[in-house]
Parts: structure tokens; sequence; C-alpha cells
């Protein structure tokens, strides 16, 4: 037996809790970990309550990142005592994932931990650090440099915001944060941003074209906020897509595509291949420091982690939250 949150569905009823779990829940997999830390996202929280229907399978421990210790493993590749990572694969959704002191996977999802990052900073940065690190990287690959010009984050005080906008104003752009909550202003220029716009600029349905602005930017919200930010992306610029806090329609038109030649990148974490997350790791070790961390992140245990998942969804927590299953 170990201890985890369990949701579980019975006809109408659905449940998230912790408690005691047998170890017959888990499901197969080569390579099977004492987790350390996991965290709670979004899709976390969606998980818990209930609000969306993200878990597939019953019953289903959540958690869509891990890192901890290889207790055994049928895979060359991992042996006992390796510090492995996770994020994604479905994990949390359709296969156990990480908010239990125990988990079973499968090798071909795991990356051994970076060196530079402990395992309590991999989930201060978790999918939500790797996923703005996708983003970051996919506007540098489409020549979106420092000097073409205002980098947009959406979603600013979420963990993929956050995480953006630490590293691109450690790369040298100038950021611009795009919040609802301007009470939380202080946080985002500490973490780089150099302006503070209201999410209402750009929330409500928009004119096709806007006055060009943005040489780049990263999404996490869609509806009509991308659209929009799509309107007023600059000639030759990238809007990098990566969530749907607003909804996942896009009530758009081609113009911004066809005559200005912008880019829409869409940036999924979930299945991206094997080498893709070691560049994006390698580069987070690289880019952040000690300090970054904590900045971003605060640590909860596993008691507070249903509580936790409401008050995430309603807008109430900022940053990343890491969950200490050795507390």
């Amino acid at each position: 037996m170990f201890k985890g949150i369990l949701i579980q569905k019975d006809d109408d009823q659905y449940t998230a809790q912790l408690q005691d779990i047998d170890d017959s829940v888990l499901p197969e997999g080569d390579v099977s970990v004492d987790v350390s830390y996991s965290t709670l996202n979004y899709k976390d929280g969606l998980a818990i309550t209930g609000k969306s229907p993200v878990v597939r399978s019953f019953p289903m421990i959540p958690g869509i990142d891990l890192v901890g210790t290889v207790t055994s493993s049928e895979n060359t590749k991992f042996a006992v005592g390796d510090k492995v990572l996770l994020n994604g694969f479905g994990v949390g959704e359709v296969h156990c994932g990480g908010l239990a002191e125990k988990a079973r996977l499968k090798s071909d999802w795991l990356i051994k931990l970076p060196h530079g990052i402990s395992a309590q900073q991999a989930m201060a940065v978790g999918t939500a650090g790797y996923t703005a690190m996708l983003c970051v990287i996919a506007l540098e690959k489409d020549g979106v440099t420092p000097d073409k010009g205002e980098i947009l984050v959406t979603g600013a005080n979420g963990g993929v915001g956050s995480y953006a906008i630490k590293l691109l104003s450690k790369l040298g752009y100038t950021v611009v944060a795009s919040t609802g909550r301007p009470a939380e202003s202080e946080y985002l220029k500490a973490l780089g941003a150099s302006d503070i716009i209201d999410r209402n600029a750009l929330s409500e349905p928009g004119r096709p074209m806007a006055r060009e602005r943005w040489a780049g930017a990263v999404d996490s919200v869609g509806s009509h906020t991308l659209a929009n930010v799509c309107a007023s992306t600059k000639y030759g610029g990238t809007v990098a897509a990566c969530g749907l806090a607003q909804g996942m329609d896009f009530p758009a038109s081609v113009a911004p595509f066809i005559l200005r030649g912008i880019t829409l990148r869409g940036i999924d974490s979930v299945m991206r291949p094997l080498a893709d997350r070691e560049e994006a790791w390698s580069r987070l070790a690289e880019l952040l420091e000690a300090s970054d961390f904590d900045d971003i992140s605060h640590v909860i245990g596993l008691e507070d982690v249903v509580n936790t998942a409401g008050e995430l969804l309603a807008g109430n927590v900022r940053g990343r939250v890491i969950v200490d299953l050795k507390s």
C-alpha cells in the first residue's frame, strides 16, 4: 500500500481523495519509481474536480508530472537508483500519474533528471516551464530575435506565463505581460516583464486586423485572446499557442496569415518526441538559476492537493505548485 490521490467514478458519483492505494491499482510498465515530487497543473485541477472529462480510465491517480528514483527496471536505459523525470504522455489521464508515492511507467516516457537541476527544482519547472521553453524555442527557430520588438505573454500569472516571462527576459527579449490580476504587476515585473496590459484588452471579439505591435507571442489562453494576438502580430511574426484557458475556439480571420505572413505554432507538450524534450530540459538547466525557482513556485503536501485544485481553477493560485510526496 502507498499514499496518493485516487479518482474514482461509480455511476454518477465522482470522487477524488487522499487515501491508501493498493499496488494492484498501478498499470503495466517496465520501470517502477518512488516518486519524490509531483506538481499541480491546470489539467490536474480539471481531473481532480471533475470539471472537464480529462480522466478517461478509472480508478486514476492524477498528476501529469513526476520526478523520482527508479526502484526496478526492465530496460537497460535505466538502472535502480537513477533519478528520472516525466511530463505528459497521457499520465494522469489514461495511465496512473505522479500524485502518489509510487508510479509504474513505460521507459519510453522517461528522461534522466538533467545535471544542474534538483528533483524539487524539476517540479518547480514541470510541464508548465517545459512548455514555456518549447514556446521560446519555437520563436527562436522562426527567427524572432530580441531586436525584432516586443513579445506578448498572455495568462501571465499562470505557470506557463510565469516561466515564459522569466526565460524570455533572460534571453534579452522585451516582454509585455497580459493579466486579469493587476495586483500581481510587481510579481510579473520581478520576473522580467517590462510592461503590463489588462487581459480585457484582448479577451473580447476584435477586428480581423489590428495595429501591428508584437514581434511574437506566447499564448496559453486561446479563443478571442489568441485571435486578437494574431491580429496585432507584426509582419513575419510568430505566435506560439499552448493553452485554452479562455476556450478552445479560435474566432479569427485568415487576414494576418495571408497579408502579414505571420505563423501560428501549436505547442504540444504531451506527446513531444524525446529529442525535443531533452533539448528543452537542457536549455532550462542552462538558463535557470536557483533563485528563479523560488520566485515562481511554492510547495504543498498531498493532504493539500484536493483543496488547492479548486483554488487553481478559480484563478487564485500564482505560478507553480510543487507537491512533496515525502513530507
